[in-house]
Order: C-alpha cells, then sequence, then structure tokens
C-alpha cells in the first residue's frame, strides 16, 4: 500500500544514507548477508493488531486515562531464556500494576523490557585487557562477554539466536496469559518463592485482600457470572531498536494496512546516544508505523527535541511517540521544565514517561555500578511534580527490574548496603531493582498518582488503617521542597 506523504522518500533501508551509532563491524560480509535474508522470511513476532491496540492506549495514557508501565532487564541474555526467569518478571510487573491500580485507580498498560532487549549502547568500540584490545561486548545480539577473540568477534548467527530466544519468551507469556496466570481471582500465581515478609509484602497481601473482596462483591451483584476483564490482561513487549540491520529483517509490510511495521516488538525504542535528528536511527524509526520512544538526556536542547518531534511524529498521531526522560535527580529539575514548555508552546501532545534509572548511576569504591533507591525515588518525585505543574499527567515510569533476588540497587525497606551488594550482584551490564524494592516503588508511585490532574478520589486501601503503615512504605512524604 503507499506510504503516505511525508514518508514518500523512506523505506526500510533508508537509515544506511545516515551515519549510523553503535552499529557492529562483521568481518564476513556474506555470512552476515545469509542470516539477514533468514530473518526476513521468518514469521513475525507480534502482529500489527497487537501493535495498534497498544497505540490506542497509549493515546488514552497521553490523555492521563492510562498509564504506562514498562520494566524489565538492564540486557537479557540468551542464558535467561528460563520459564522461572521469564515468569519471575512477569509477575513482579503484574504485582507493580495491581498496586498502582488499585491505589491510583487508574488503568495500567503492562510492558515488558524483554523478548529482544540483547544488544546494548556502549561508549567505546573496544576493550583493552593487560595489553589486549578486543571489540566491547555489545549483548548477546552481536558476541559473547568473554574476553576472547572468537568470542568478541560479531557473529551474525547470534541474530538468529536472538530472534529464536525472543520467540520463545514472547510465546511463553502469551501462554501464560491466556492460561489464566493473570486472573485477578488468583493472585497466589504471582508469589514468589524467595519473598520474604516485611512492610512492603504486608502492602502488598492487603491489597489483594480488599481486592478479593472488591471481586466477591462484583460477582455477587452478577450473579455469579464472570467477569472477563478480571481473567486475563493486554500484554506487550519492548526493546531499545539498536541493531538496525536487525530491525530492518524484521520490518514488513501487511495487508489490508498502511505503510511498515517492526514486528519484532511492540514497542521500539531510541537510546539517548543514538537520537541524532541526523543519524540512521531516527531515519529508520520515522517511518515504522509503531508506537515509540525516544530516551531524553543530557546534553539536549529545546530545538533538538522540537526537531526530534517533527521528524519522529510530524502528523501528531495519537499515542505515536513517547519521551521517556532520564536526567538523574540533581539535573531534572533545571532541564526537564523547558522541555516541556517547548513542546507546549507547539501544542504538542507527548506520552512523558519517567526513566529514574540511567540518570542515577554510580560506582562503588570496589568498581561495581549501583543505583541508591532514595535517587530514583527522588528524580521520579521531582519529574511527576513538574509535570502536574504543567497540568500534565507522567503518563508512565520506564524501570530496570529483575524477578530474581538480586542485591544490585541500594537502599529500600529492604535497607540494601554496599556490603550486601556482592551477596547477589548478577546483571551483566546496569543494576536493577529487586522484588521488593519494585514492589515498594510501585507504592510510592502509585500515591504520586493519586495527585495526578483530574484523578478521582482514591483511598489508600479497604479496610486497613493507613496509620499502622510502615513510614517506609506509606506515610513518608514524597515530594520535596
Amino acid at each position: 500500500m503507499n506510504q503516505p506523504g511525508h514518508l514518500q522518500d523512506w523505506q526500510p533501508d533508508s537509515w544506511q544514507r545516515k551515519p549510523a551509532r553503535q552499529q557492529p563491524v562483521y568481518p564476513d560480509p556474506a555470512a552476515l548477508r545469509a542470516v539477514l535474508d533468514q530473518l526476513s522470511q521468518l514469521p513475525p513476532l507480534v502482529s500489527s493488531y497487537e501493535i495498534e491496540n497498544l497505540k490506542g492506549q497509549l493515546a488514552a495514557a497521553a490523555r492521563g486515562e492510562r498509564f504506562l508501565l514498562q520494566g524489565g532487564d538492564c540486557s537479557e541474555t540468551f542464558a535467561d531464556c528460563q520459564s522461572s526467569i521469564i515468569a519471575g518478571k512477569l509477575k513482579v510487573l503484574l504485582q507493580m500494576s495491581l498496586l498502582i491500580v488499585h491505589d491510583a485507580r487508574i488503568p495500567v498498560i503492562r510492558v515488558g523490557r524483554f523478548a529482544g532487549q540483547y544488544a546494548k549502547p556502549r561508549s567505546s568500540d573496544t576493550e583493552t585487557r593487560n595489553g589486549q584490545t578486543l571489540p566491547v561486548y555489545r549483548g548477546d545480539l552481536v558476541n559473547r562477554p568473554n574476553f576472547d577473540p572468537d568470542d568478541r568477534t560479531p557473529d551474525p548467527e547470534l541474530l538468529l539466536r536472538g530472534y529464536e530466544r525472543a520467540a520463545l519468551t514472547i510465546n511463553f507469556i502469551r501462554a501464560l496469559i491466556d492460561g489464566g496466570f493473570a486472573d485477578l481471582h488468583h493472585p497466589e500465581n504471582w508469589t514468589l518463592n524467595f519473598a520474604r515478609p516485611g512492610p512492603v509484602a504486608d502492602a502488598y497481601q492487603q491489597r489483594v485482600q480488599a481486592v478479593a473482596r472488591a471481586i466477591e462483591f462484583m460477582e455477587t451483584l452478577t450473579g455469579g457470572a464472570p467477569i472477563p476483564q478480571l481473567q486475563r490482561v493486554d500484554f506487550f513487549t519492548s526493546h531499545e531498536g539498536l541493531h538496525l540491520l536487525y530491525e530492518q529483517a524484521l520490518t514488513r509490510q501487511v495487508p489490508r494496512r498502511t505503510g511498515w511495521y517492526n514486528l519484532g516488538t511492540h514497542f521500539p525504542w531510541i537510546g539517548n546516544r543514538t537520537r541524532d535528528p541526523n543519524g540512521a536511527h531516527v531515519e529508520y524509526f520515522r517511518g515504522i508505523r509503531n508506537p515509540i520512544a525516544v530516551k531524553i538526556g543530557p546534553p539536549i536542547t529545546e530545538e533538538e527535541l522540537v526537531t526530534l518531534c517533527d521528524l519522529l511524529d510530524p502528523g501528531h498521531e495519537p499515542g505515536r511517540l513517547t519521551l521517556i526522560t532520564r536526567f538523574g535527580a540533581d539535573r531534572v529539575a533545571s532541564a526537564l521544565p523547558p522541555l516541556v514548555e517547548a513542546l507546549q508552546r507547539r501544542g504538542r501532545r507527548v506520552l512523558w514517561v519517567c526513566d529514574p534509572m540511567h540518570g542515577n548511576t554510580e560506582t562503588t569504591a570496589s568498581g561495581l555500578k549501583t543505583r541508591r533507591f532514595e535517587r530514583i525515588l527522588q528524580e521520579l518525585e521531582t519529574t511527576c511534580e513538574i509535570l502536574y505543574q504543567a497540568g500534565l499527567p507522567l503518563a508512565g515510569v520506564h524501570f530496570e527490574l529483575s524477578g530474581e533476588d538480586v542485591t544490585e540497587c541500594l537502599g529500600g525497606a529492604c535497607g540494601l548496603t554496599e556490603a550486601d551488594l556482592t551477596r547477589a550482584y548478577r546483571s551483566p551490564v546496569d543494576p536493577r531493582l529487586n522484588y521488593e524494592q519494585s514492589l515498594e516503588m510501585a507504592l510510592h508511585l502509585a500515591r504520586l498518582l493519586q495527585r495526578r490532574p483530574g484523578a478521582r478520589g482514591t483511598r489508600v486501601f479497604v479496610g486497613t488503617n493507613p496509620a499502622t503503615q510502615p513510614p517506609s512504605v506509606t506515610d513518608k512524604p514524597l515530594v520535596r521542597t
């Protein structure tokens, strides 16, 4: 079918005429072409119907009628394509969404940062150890982490392995969702076997009990008739569209729809390092019909942001463009307001989403990368306040988190210290919130959302005295002055 007028000059490979950052160099071009030919013939991983459904829900989030919860690993590995690990991440996102829906009274869009997050941007093309220089590890989609010439050489066969792992992950999630895993009648399915008792776990269980009473009441009114909306949820996938040859191979036209869709994921995003308006990533992303996101962090100017919006969403399509802010707790108060005002002056409606993780990374004296819970929360609070003062909703959040019992981020109600980090530090790249920290963050987030413009009246939860809740969970003032 014909392309819209502003895309008449666009094709899935037109990005190749632009400068492309963060792309691996393959030593055997013929082998690479053979793999890409195979990829282009394989079945899509997602459908255009799912993509358009997500776009409609994101349009509602931009109006403050829904909320985007996006989370998962900083970088997936092929070894983590295991049922227990996949189910663990799904459980955490379902539990977080239950807390937000119950406390903030807003429908949640659940998007997993997985089933394709196999490539990572790096600050350098090479790494040197003991006098030997090799290509840097760019994620399992490109090469292998071992510091060895064979392992570090980009291997096109890994593109096929990445596609296969993504397909296995998506199929397992769909089977769980369609099989009743997300049924609100059985939230016990979401329990993690290592979950410890404590204030966060108690707060979560109190919400679960309140939801169970509400369901019993509703089904009593309907004479026991099932309520389909309680038995399953929509669930979508996302990843950074970094490796452009891989993304191009999964970009297809579909019957009875105009344009091209990336059918390797529902919701791809452009990273902060590759958002050059004149670069290859923006050129590729401007042509696909998926809802897309851009990470926005320092350094960025108002003019650059306006240009990005004009390139990526010239038609002001509802739900099309999400801006994921990542400035850090110290910078967000000064950096974000001018950007918000610049788009408001031009009548642009986008989804403002906060990634409070990436701008708050630090390195300990022992060399481990970590993030502090209170700094993550501080950036989230400040972003919320800036948007609310502008009359805008916080449309969503973007977290790096794990369904495993990891010790990678400091603080929170679990009280992780630097001495705890080595106990279960498993991330190959960036530190993630663990299960308990993720739920605690959802509790704080729900309270922030209660103050959103146009929010309906909410209660903390039914049947429990809020005064009895631990200060670290519900009584801590969330907006700093």
